[in-house]
């Protein structure tokens, strides 16, 4: 299986990347974020055939707004969203006994106590999931450089999405049932970064921070045969992350 997540900042601007992306990588589940689009806004030429499909769109103007497509290959996808969702940040499939999440967590800049609640009430969810005997594949923009050495030593500040208390929460949410699966992959990589700042060439330097990320349950992360975050690809502020397992 191959799922990949990816924030577009902005589906309108970068619809023909979004279709080059499913074309070339054909991954079985595509996890979109921060779509700036209601689902008025969706471009047709993103409306694709051969999977489910759920755009939540944002009622707000150019913000916001997550994206789930599961290959009907894959199987029937049932779409719902948690009740502690807000700006149209979450959506979630379930396939049989698996949960696949689409999630784009507040950067915390406008209101740094609603991400601190939306990062408690998500490892909460996680939690509950894994008690009921299922299993989770969560991706997205955390908003959150779980570590220190996920920031570029350029980059290293006491600032929002590098403070303690939201590493502590992002350690909360994995606990000891989710895997991050590129880590696992490249556990001793010191440059494994997804976005960069679109100034003084920082992407094509590779000064970034590790924002984005695929978070599964220990059974789904065993069978992780790679993990890999595609830098050149695309105009977003964010590179592809596409994991594939056996």
């Amino acid at each position: 299986m191959k799922i990949a997540t990816w924030n577009v900042n902005g589906i309108r601007a970068r619809a023909g990347q979004v279709c080059e992306f499913l074309e070339r990588e054909n991954p079985d589940v595509l996890c979109l974020q921060e779509l700036k689009a209601n689902i008025d806004q969706v471009p047709l030429e993103c409306r694709i055939s051969g999977y489910h499909i759920y755009w939540h769109g944002s009622t707000m103007k150019a913000y916001s707004g997550v994206s789930l497509h599961i290959k009907e290959s894959v199987g029937q996808a049932t779409f719902s969203h948690p009740d502690f969702d807000m700006e149209s940040r979450m959506v979630t499939a379930q396939v049989g006994n698996t949960v696949f999440a689409s999630v784009y967590v507040p950067n915390g800049g406008k209101d740094y106590p609603a991400k601190v609640s939306f990062m408690r009430q998500l490892g909460v969810w996680a939690k509950r999931l894994h008690a009921e005997g299922k299993e989770l594949v969560l991706c997205g923009d955390i908003n959150i450089a779980r570590t220190e050495r996920d920031v570029h030593p350029a980059e290293r500040k006491n600032v929002i999405g590098q403070l303690p208390e939201e590493r502590a929460l992002f350690e909360e949410l994995i606990d000891d049932q989710l895997v991050d699966v590129h880590r696992q992959i490249e556990p001793d990589n010191d440059r494994l970064f997804t976005w960069w700042a679109p100034w003084r060439n920082m992407r094509q330097r590779n000064i970034g921070w590790r924002l984005d990320y695929i978070l599964a349950s220990k059974p789904i992360a065993a069978r992780a045969a790679s993990c890999v975050v595609q830098r050149e690809f695309g105009t977003s502020d964010h590179g592809p992350v596409v994991m594939t397992t056996t």
